[in-house]
Parts: C-alpha cells; structure tokens; sequence
C-alpha cells in the first residue's frame, strides 16, 4: 500500500441484508450471512490499488449485520466546487474528466464499476488529483443483492439502471442476482458531473424523486440531452459557451443508449484530452516481493541529490503505508463504532423502543415505525490520529528509518529506548498490542522483508525474538525459503478441471476454521478449494487426506489476496514437517513418526510415559491429528499463529518438543486418570497455555540431541542448490539431522519393529562426542544459566563388564555392568557407580554396551525408575573404536 502522506483515515457504515434463521441452503447447513459475504469479496478491495482510487484498508463486521469500512478519505471533494456556485474553469473540467477516467478503467481491468458516482465520492487531494471513493460498494455487495438499499444515487444513476429497477427476493436461498451493470453506466454519471462542472449547479435535484426518474427516461425520445438539460435547468447560454470538443464530450458519456455509448477507456483516447493526457505517465504498479522482475527496477533519484536530505518535518508516521498506520491507530486505541457514535451515525436505542408496531381492532396503532438508524448514511467520519500521535510522540526518527548492517541492538537511542528494551522481556500477547513496540518491530521487518532474500538470515535472527502480526504472512514466507516467480508457477497449475478428490474437498472446508469469519465466507470456501486443489494438482504422488485443509487455513488467512503465497507455503512447508505423510500408504511414516514421539515421552518425562503405557493411552489414539496437521486441527488460528512463529524457526523434529510440551500442561490429570478419563479429556482437549507450550517446547529441543529424533522416512538430504521451485524449505540455522553429510558415525536406520521396540531413543557417536566437547568447553548451551563450577550436562554410562570397560572406554564414562546394576525386582543395586547415576539424575545419560538389546532393556529399566533424558549410542563401542578415543586406564604399580 502506498503512504498515508496527507491523506486520512475515513470510516462509513452501512446495513447487510437479515436473513431469515430458520431457511438452510441446499447442503442443510445454515444460509451464510449477507455480512459475512460481503467480508469476504472486500478483501479483494485492498488489493486494488491507483493514485486515483481512495485506498481500501479494512472493513470489520458489528452487531445485527452492521459493516463498517475503512479507506484513504479526503475532507474535499467536487461538492465543494458545486456548492460555490460557479462554474469550474474548462482545464480543470478536463483535468477531473481524465482523472476520473483513469481510475474507472483500472476498476474496469479488476472486473468492477464504480455505480455510485456522485460529487461527494470524488475526493480531492492536497494536490487537486481526483481520488475515486466508494468505488467497491457495488463489489461487495454482489450488485446490491446483498443490501436492503439501491447501490448509487437516482440524479446520477444511467437511464438502463434505472428502467430495471430493484430487487427484493422473498425466498434468500433462490435468489435472483440483478443484472450487473457494464463500465459504461459510471460514463454516464460522470457526464451528468461534468455538465454540473461546467454550469455550476447541481441538476435534477429541485425535482421530486419519482419526477426525477420518469424524466431521465424520457431524455431517449429527446435528440440532445445537453440542451434539454441545459433548459430544464436554466442554463442554456452558458452551455452555448463551451467549447465544442466539451460538448462533443459531454454528448458522448450523455448517450442514451448503452451500445452507443463509449467506455472509460475508449473515452481515455477521445482528441479532447491530447492535451491533458501528456501531463500523466501511465501507472504501474509496483512488483511484488515474490517475482522474477527485479524491484529496484523503476528506483529513480532526484536529479538534485540533496533532495533526499531535505528536512520535511517530523511527522515520520505519514510516511508509512495507510494500513500500517490503522494497524497503530487500532492499537492505540481507536474503536470504529465510539467514532461513528460521537459523530451521530451509529444510534443506539433500548431494546423497549425498538418493539414493533401493534394494531388494534379499532385501527389504533402503538409501537415505533421502521428504524432509521438502520437506512443507509454514507457520510465518511475522518478518523483523528491524535491519540496516536501522542502515543508515539517520544519515539525517536531512527526508528523509522533502522540500519539494517548495525549488528548492536536493534533499539535505537531515544527518550523511550528503556521501555522498548523492556517490552521485549514482556509476555508476547503484551508486545503485539504494545504501539511503540509494535511500531519498532513492523519497520524493522519490512526494510528485512524488502531487502530479501539477501536479508533472509537476518530475518530469521529477529523472528526469534518475535514476528509482528502485521507482516506475519510475508516473515513465515522467508522463513520457509520461498523465491521466484511464485504466480507464474502457480498460474500453470490446472484447478478447474474436475478431479476425483472434488468430493472430499468439498465435504470438508465447511467443516475448517469455521468461526472464522474471512475463511467461513463464500469468497473464502473459493479459494480454499483453489489452493488445495493446485496442491493436489501439482503433487501427483501425494494425496488428499483430511486435515490437509486445516493445514491450509492459517496459510490462506495470512495471505488471502494471494492464493500463489499460500500454495508457495504450503508446498515448502510440507516437504520439511510432514514429508511422505500424504502418501496413499502412509502407515509406514506415520508409525515410525509416533514411535519416534513415544520415545521422546519416554526422554522427557519418563513417569508419565510410563502411566500411559501401563493404561494403554499411546500416541495412535490421540496424536496422529496433532501431527497430520502440524496443531492445526486442535488449536484456533490465533493460537497456530503464536505456535508456528516458533515451529517455523526450528527444524522438522520440532513437532516432537511441542507434543511432549503439550503432555506436560495435562500431565498431573494424565497422571491422576485412567484409560477412559485420558479418552474423554482429549475428545475435548483442555485450554492449553500457548506461550508456555511454545517456552517449554524451546526448552526441550535444546535437551534433545539432534540425532535422538532420527527417521528413516524424514525428508532426504537435498542437493546444493535444490529449492523446490520456492527455494531451500529449511534454514541453514535449523538445519535436519537428515541434512548432516554422513559419516562411520552415524546413526544407522532401524526396522520399525526393532525401533518399536526400543524405549528410549538412540543417539549417534558424533553427538556423543560433540557433547562431550561442549560439556569440557562449556557451551553446552541450555535455557539455564549454570556456572562452570556445576556438573557436567552428559553422563557416558557404559554397562559393559569390568574386564571389557578396562581394555578401553570413553573418558570420563561410569561403568556400571548390566550383570550387577538390578536386582530381582528390577530395582538399581546400590553401590558407588549408581550414586554417580544418581547424582545425574535431569542430565542426559548415554547407556553405551557393545550388544544393542542389552543397552535398550537397560534404559529400560532407568526408564521404569523415572530417570530422564536417558539414551543408547547408536552402534555401541565399537562405533567408537575407529575413532581413536577410548582410553585404556593406566596399570597400578
């Protein structure tokens, strides 16, 4: 969107139609809201953008069927060249004439007509350029079928709108959709504007409404409009005065009928406008951050250097986009409906003066007539950015413009650098409605955004710290690497073309994130089925299955004027999280995933893992939505969104953390229930804290070696340089086991049934010695601080006999013979080496054997004993042998 500069932020309101509550459509399910329609094709609106077009920035939904719109609004407009009463001079007659043009043919490109031209929806800017408003009314509201009032005013509707009439169907569910109207009807009303121009005063206005109309309809028996017009309205001589490329003008947009009349565009090429016409350059819209053309390539600099330094002021936030300043402005404080109702446009009543009329048998009539408040008043309330201003007054200039290459803090120095510095510290829900810190973290991402993908790590770096919820859509497209021509891929994709999947499709997005409002509407079910069909489409060796949809909707949300981003992520973002789950036989994949998560139960929470398995509450029963839809079927959106910021940054065994993170909230009603309490309480799964799922997840990740997590059927290591066609799906920071180069040293894949039956997780020899390493250097980087003074975070255990222990073993390992470590009843013998085990009771214990059933059958009894973070080397000691590292201890003298 383009700057705010001088523009404001203006807000009308207006009535969807009620629907009856008790019809349903033709599948049986409840009639969609007339309101939740017309949500849905604004946000096409937002899109749309030109220099003479007043910016579309949000609409948001109230009570009984109440809309109100937000857009770029200026106080000026032609009335207030009407209501001087003077004609306006013949140039800038021409000049509003072509302007307006411009901006009826580029709605005319979009597939949209204005209808509702009238001298208050021509708006004026600060430099005299016409700004069309109101211009998606008629979109929105599907012809005006969706509305209770006709779309545009009688004095300037054409003659062909007017002789169709209105529509008012009894039955919602068999409606008729009015005739659309054509380009051409907005050429008339701006004909009937521009002859108001030219004689200075408003015409058909003194008349009766119903004369009103039945002369307009008259004007096809007359041989010129103009000077009938000119007659009925007194001013004949001055119309004798115009020119005749003006009249000749005028004459064209005033043509009775339809197919004579010409279009905005051809009207754009009428010799009358030859000399205005080489005063505009054509408009272009800027390029996308997704394309193959280059963005800087319509960058132009002043001639005159300095002028780039020249001081404009202090008003810094008028640079900013329009919806990124309403996004500020709603922060601060801004309520749409407290603005509309101090201005007298929302009246709210008592429910007791609302009662409907009540007859009695004598006639006599009691009860209030028909609500006014609920007829249309289009006037736009300017909404006053002084509370925002005042919010942000203390924020220094360099906020707005953040070096990008300073490797320092982010925060610049200003009166409220404190503050931001200690916004950061702040639970996340306070930051995203906190305006200065979201302020500082919108212009730091987008400069990150605008410079990617050569920014791509940097990026990456600040949405640790957090995403703003404004840019959300495009930071989760860099964090999963897409690059390209993104709309030309997705434009090759076949998704009309019926396919056997239709069906499913069909039965299950009435069913996704349905109380979402942008996703439940008509314009919403459209695109769901696009994007997931493209997916379906363009992955001939994958299938459909049910959660793919609610996999789609938090992509779709965040970008739904933009079907090839949400597809681009997507297809990015399955290959990394859920590769080969989507397989016409994916039992293989998802068994292993849930043996690979019961481990990492086992891990990090040995005594709920086995409660659970004592009861028989596994994974299959109750993790396989989880997974399949990466959370998406079990959380809102709003929750995914706080959910994925973080899943985004790390790699495809992230998913595990937060399951186990997500066990642990529920563990003490886990722990205090049987198989059929564990059976309803997750059919119906309890509020779960987000922040601390997304908190103790990071946590356990960084306890998690990176081989524990090891699968066969995970994404295969990729090529240099392969992308997908989106570029690379993960980043080079959270990097998969699967794409380490592979050594002697690691971890070598297992039958599932071998892996099934293992408790605990194996880990690799190279993460054996990398943490030795980290443990003697101590960066073993871990969510507490510890002081080099306390106990190493890795115990090597090494349950060999003594005599095999003494011919060589990793330094600093405990030996502890599985012949001697259990008694009879499976309970640790007490001796000198289980009170070192016991003392690293919480650290990461690595059970090293030369024999892999007898390591696996002893982390099974650790794990009976609820010692946690326990693990087996993958290959045993004579992994280690090559390597040179084992010690043999010193003989006694």
């Amino acid at each position: 969107m383009h700057p705010l500069r001088d523009a404001q932020l203006g807000a009308f309101t207006f009535f969807a139609s009620a629907l009856p509550h008790d019809v349903c459509g033709s599948n049986g399910l409840p009639l969609t809201p007339n309101s939740i329609k017309i949500l849905g094709r604004f946000q096409i609106l937002k899109t749309v953008t030109h220099p003479r077009l007043c910016q579309y920035v949000d609409i948001s939904r109230g009570k009984h069927e109440r809309l109100v719109v937000v857009a770029e609004h200026y106080e000026r407009s032609l009335q207030d060249f009407l209501k001087e009463g003077n004609p306006v001079s013949l140039e800038k007659v021409l000049q509003i004439a072509y302007e307006a043009l411009e901006g009826l043919e580029f709605m005319n490109k979009h597939g949209m007509v204005h209808r509702a031209l009238a001298p208050h929806n021509i708006l004026m800017d600060c430099k005299g350029k016409v700004k069309l408003a109101k211009f998606g009314l008629y979109h929105v509201t599907d012809h005006g079928a969706d509305v209770d009032f006709p779309i545009g005013y009688p004095s300037y509707l054409a003659p062909e709108v007017i002789a169709q009439g209105s529509f008012h169907p009894t039955d919602p569910s068999h409606r008729v959709t009015p005739l659309p109207s054509g380009p051409k009807t907005d050429v008339w009303s701006l004909g009937l504007l521009l002859f108001e121009l030219c004689v200075g005063r408003r015409l058909l206005q003194s008349i009766d409404i119903s004369e009103r109309l039945k002369f307009i309809l008259t004007l096809g028996c007359m041989d010129d409009i103009i000077t009938v017009l000119a007659e009925e309205h007194g001013c004949l001589e001055r119309v004798k005065e115009l020119p005749e490329n003006v009249l000749a003008l005028l004459r064209k947009c005033l043509t009775f009928h339809p197919s004579k009349r010409p279009t905005p565009a051809e009207l754009l090429q009428d010799p009358v406008f030859e000399g205005v016409s080489c005063l505009y350059t054509s408009f272009q819209k800027p390029v996308g951050l997704f394309s193959s053309s280059l963005r800087c390539a319509q960058l132009e600099l002043p001639d005159d250097i300095s002028e780039l330094c020249k001081d404009d002021g202090d008003d810094y936030l008028s640079e900013r986009s329009i919806d990124e300043v309403y996004y500020l402005w709603c922060l601060a404080g801004g309520d749409l409906e407290k603005e509309l109702t101090n201005k007298g446009i929302i009246q709210s009543k008592p429910p007791v003066c609302t009662l409907p009329n009540f007859l009695l048998e004598d006639g006599e009539s009691f009860g209030q007539g028909r609500d006014r408040s609920f007829l249309l008043d289009d006037t736009t309330v300017t909404l006053s950015l002084c509370q925002l201003k005042n919010r942000l007054k203390d924020v220094a200039g360099e906020v707005y413009y953040p070096l990008l290459e300073d490797e320092q803090s982010s925060l610049p120095h200003s009166n409220s650098s404190n503050e931001l510095s200690a916004a950061v510290t702040l639970p996340l829900i306070i930051r995203e409605r906190d305006t200065e810190y979201q302020l500082l973290r919108i212009v730091l991402f987008d400069r990150l955004l605008q410079a990617y993908p050569y920014k791509k790590n940097q990026v990456w770096r600040e949405a640790r710290v957090d995403i703003p919820p404004l840019l959300r859509g495009l930071a989760w497209a860099a964090l999963l690497g897409v690059e390209g021509d993104i709309q030309a891929k997705y434009d090759t994709i076949d998704k009309d073309t019926p396919i056997p999947t239709d069906r499913q499709i069909e039965v299950d997005i009435p069913r996704c994130h349905q109380y979402d409002e942008l996703l439940s509407s008509p314009q919403g079910h459209v695109k769901f089925r696009r994007v997931l069909k493209a997916w379906v489409v363009s992955h001939p060796d994958l299938v459909y299955w049910q959660g793919l949809d609610s996999l789609c909707a938090p992509f779709l949300y965040l970008n739904f004027n933009n079907e090839a981003l949400a597809y681009a992520c997507m297809s990015a973002f399955i290959p990394k999280y859920l590769y080969n789950f989507f397989l016409k036989d994916n039992s293989h994949v998802i068994q292993e995933y849930l043996t690979v998560f019961s481990q990492m139960i086992a891990f990090h929470d040995p005594e709920l893992s086995n409660h659970l398995n004592e009861i028989g509450f596994i994974p299959d029963l109750y993790a396989i939505p989880w997974f399949l839809t990466m959370f998406t079927h079990v959380f809102p959106l709003h929750k995914i969104f706080h959910l994925w910021d973080t899943l985004l940054l790390g790699n495809s065994s992230f998913p595990f953390c937060i399951g186990v993170a997500i066990l642990q909230q529920l563990r003490f009603r886990l722990l205090a229930n049987g198989f059929n309490e564990c059976i309803l309480l997750f059919s119906d799964l309890p509020e779960i804290d987000i922040e601390r799922c997304v908190r103790e997840s990071i946590n356990l990740f960084c306890w998690t070696p990176k081989s524990a997590t090891y699968r066969q059927h995970a994404q295969p290591p990729r090529a240099p340089g392969d992308n997908n066609g989106f570029g690379k799906t993960s980043s080079y920071f959270s990097s998969d086991y699967q794409d380490l180069p592979k050594t002697d040293l690691s971890r070598e894949p297992l039958k599932l049934s071998e892996l099934k039956a293992e408790v605990s997780p194996r880990i690799s020899a190279e993460d054996l010695i990398d943490l030795c390493e980290l443990t003697c250097s101590g960066h073993f980087k871990t969510p507490t601080k510890r002081t080099k003074s306390s106990k190493p975070k890795i115990l090597a255990l090494d349950i060999r006999s003594s005599e095999d222990f003494n011919r060589g073993h990793i330094s600093g390992s405990v030996n502890i013979p599985y012949s001697t470590a259990f008694g009879p009843d499976g309970e640790l013998v007490p001796c000198a080496a289980t009170s070192t085990l016991q003392s690293f009771r919480g650290r990461v214990i690595v059970v090293i054997s030369h024999a892999m059933k007898t390591a696996a059958m002893f982390t099974a009894h650790l794990v009976k004993a609820n010692y946690p973070r326990v693990c087996i080397l993958d290959g045993g000691i004579n992994k280690m042998k090559p390597t040179g590292l084992l010690t043999v201890p010193s003989p006694q003298i």
